[in-house]
């Protein structure tokens, strides 16, 4: 009733104590293509569909490398999402240039939280229109955290933002138990599978749509510098079928993977 009258500016509740344009922010999220995140005791993963705007262009990059321990994946408007992202760069390099370490992922993401929060307090400012996944590492292990443009971030042990997430979180949510004690195959597999179930009945995953980024150990099929896809090809192949049903079945724990090797590094493959 009173959503015309009070969503012409961020800065007005309205009296159901609701912040529109906040909420039309979180809107564009869902509208951007799905991203995918899980974590276990030694790794924590990405994994994001990405979207070409027709047959002659390229497919737009969904996965931002921070960096050396920290990556993150978007979804939302793209160029609100390269402003965000160079702000991370920079707060991660003055921790570098200050403390000689590592910015601690919490802290960077509580950063851009704070960013955000600005932008839905103060008169003639927009809320950004994009939403993070952000993986990374510390001496406390691998992280996934949540960003969103109303300011909030939350840690996950696996978590979907984009279109058609609620797919994605149906399956995470009856497999969450798992992932702790996975190694880095089987993690990567349940995220593919997650990730399958936000695409439309007659689409698949292929090495052009998708996008795996990876904190931790370095992989088995990790060597050197790839080709575009190469990596992505073995995990996609190593995909448990659809069932008549619709839904995947859970890959079996320790299924066909190696010992991961060393190499701690954000490896980010498109």
């Amino acid at each position: 009733m009173f959503r015309n009258t009070y969503d012409s500016d961020n800065t007005v509740f309205s009296p159901q104590g609701r912040l529109h344009q906040v909420e039309y922010a979180l809107e564009a999220v869902k509208q951007g293509s799905a991203a995918v995140g899980l974590r276990s005791k030694t790794h924590a993963i990405l994994l994001a569909l990405k979207r070409s705007s027709g047959e002659l262009a390229s497919y737009q990059q969904k996965m931002y490398r921070v960096d050396d321990h920290v990556g993150i994946a978007i979804a939302g408007l793209t160029s609100d999402a390269r402003v965000l992202s160079n702000f991370m760069r920079q707060q991660a390099m003055s921790s570098r240039m200050l403390f000689n370490r590592p910015i601690p992922v919490n802290r960077l993401v509580s950063s851009i939280a704070d960013k955000a929060q600005v932008n839905t307090q103060e008169y003639g400012r927009r809320p950004y229109g994009v939403g993070f996944l952000v993986i990374g590492q510390d001496k406390s292990g691998p992280h996934l955290y949540e960003f969103s443009p109303s300011g909030n971030s939350y840690e996950y042990y696996a978590m979907s933002i984009g279109a058609r997430s609620q797919s994605a979180k149906t399956y995470l949510e009856k497999n969450y138990e798992s992932f702790m004690d996975c190694n880095l195959d089987d993690l990567i597999r349940h995220g593919l599978h997650a990730l399958r179930e936000t695409l439309q009945q007659d689409k698949d995953l292929t090495i052009n749509n998708t996008s795996i980024g990876i904190v931790g150990l370095a992989g088995t099929h990790e060597k050197d510098v790839p080709q575009r896809g190469e990596i992505i090809k073995p995990y996609l192949e190593s995909m448990v079928p659809k069932t008549h049903g619709g839904a995947a079945a859970a890959p079996a724990e320790g299924e066909g993977a190696p010992p991961a090797t060393a190499d701690e590094d954000v490896q980010m493959a498109e």
